[in-house]
């Protein structure tokens, strides 16, 4: 169905792989102990090269079986207790989840686990989009399924873990060469029935080609959607920057933006990283070179955080047209492009933004605006050719 020759879990999107995305959304959830990914055996070697570029945590690999089923199987057998030299340990709840639904989220992983503690089993399912038909043999309409009364079954999945392990040891071969169904298995085998969890419309999979665009589009429109505005906060309330931060606040009504400093502990700018803000808009108000711009570069690199996805950071410097000469402020930080060369080789992206700032109140304001819709822009459109390049608002 995706009509490519690699496994859809491989295939990249924003050249990282899709299934490096689905392990870091597991990954961040600090509750899940354990991470067991069925992998055939001719992409074993492939996949232990993603573990270890993109610093992947708690993933334990087993061989994948020709089937669905198989492949779960296999996975629930590394977490038996009963497999010699294991280093797993049996879980209370185990989840199962598809590689290629890289958008789960925290909250709808802890309805299903909870529910599974109470039912035994529990799994995410959407509305259905259109009607379930059933043709005659012959090719003609046999009846149609009443649409309101029927849900699509999705992933993530949970389950008490003797419950769905003792169903697939009861399966039948057939079961597991023809079967997609967990959840009826617990039922069929297990005489639990599920309980039925409302699921997000962002835990569709990716099935087909045109879907890895789709995810391409989300994964940028998420990484978008928080930005840090990094300024020394003991600055004048009524400097200039404040005034940028400000206008970015009142015009990015979907964005969320929030401040941090570069003070000794910079407890707060340090948890924003954790957080994994992919975006930084630098401001230096004390300096007019690029000592700010380049301790917020280290502690970035020291993070890790740009294996996973390009970091953008825009340096921005401010220009009094009675302090400094406008063609000597320009030459001072034309050096931005050798830093952006530099950085670039760790997935950093780095742009410098002067903003010309005149005494008129009216003409500073359409300077800034214009400065705010040059950094949008930027974070917007990422991987443009504009990385390195020193823009004037």
């Amino acid at each position: 169905r995706m009509g490519v020759p690699t496994p859809k879990q491989f295939c990249p999107i924003l050249e990282r792989p899709l299934i490096s995305y689905t392990l870091q959304a597991l990954e961040r959830v600090c509750w899940i102990k354990d991470i067991v990914v069925a992998v055939t055996g001719e992409n074993m070697e492939a996949m232990k090269g993603i573990i270890q570029k993109y610093k992947h945590q708690r993933i334990s690999l087993v061989e994948a079986g020709v089937t669905r089923h198989r492949s779960i199987f296999n996975g629930l057998r590394a977490l038996a207790e009963d497999q010699p030299n294991s280093k797993l340990s049996k879980p209370e709840v185990v989840i199962i989840h598809d590689a290629v639904r890289p958008f789960v989220e925290e909250d709808v992983l802890l309805k299903v686990v909870t529910a599974a503690k109470e039912h035994g089993a529990a799994g995410a399912v959407r509305p259905l989009i259109s009607t379930v038909i059933s043709p005659s043999a012959d090719g003609r309409l046999d009846h149609s399924l009443e649409r309101a009364r029927h849900r699509a079954s999705e992933m993530p999945q949970a389950f008490l873990f003797d419950v769905i392990y003792e169903a697939y040891q009861q399966c039948s071969d057939y079961d597991l060469e023809f079967g997609t169904e967990c959840l009826q298995l617990a039922l069929k085998y297990g005489h639990v029935n599920a309980k039925l969890v409302e699921g997000s419309p962002d835990l569709w999979k990716v099935t087909y080609k045109r879907d890895l665009y789709a995810a391409e589009s989300i994964i940028k429109e998420r990484t978008s959607q928080h930005i840090c505005i990094i300024m020394d906060t003991k600055e004048d309330e009524n400097h200039v920057g404040h005034h940028l931060e400000e206008i970015l606040k009142n015009e990015l009504n979907h964005v969320e933006v929030t401040s941090g400093a570069l003070c000794p502990a910079g407890r707060d700018l340090k948890q924003i990283i954790l957080e994994q803000c992919y975006n930084y808009v630098c401001v230096n108000v004390m300096s007019s070179d690029f000592e700010e711009t380049q301790r917020l570069l280290n502690m970035l690199e020291e993070s890790n955080l740009s294996i996973f996805y390009p970091v953008v950071v825009i340096s921005v410097y401010f220009l009094d047209y009675k302090s400094v000469h406008f063609d000597q402020k320009v030459e001072n930080l034309m050096q931005i492009r050798e830093y952006a060369k530099e950085v670039r080789k760790r997935n950093i992206l780095l742009c410098g933004l002067l903003i010309y700032y005149p005494q008129d109140e009216q003409k500073l304001q359409a300077s800034l605006r214009e400065g705010a819709t040059i950094i949008t822009t930027l974070i917007k459109e990422r991987n443009s050719g504009l990385v390195g390049q020193l823009l004037i608002a």
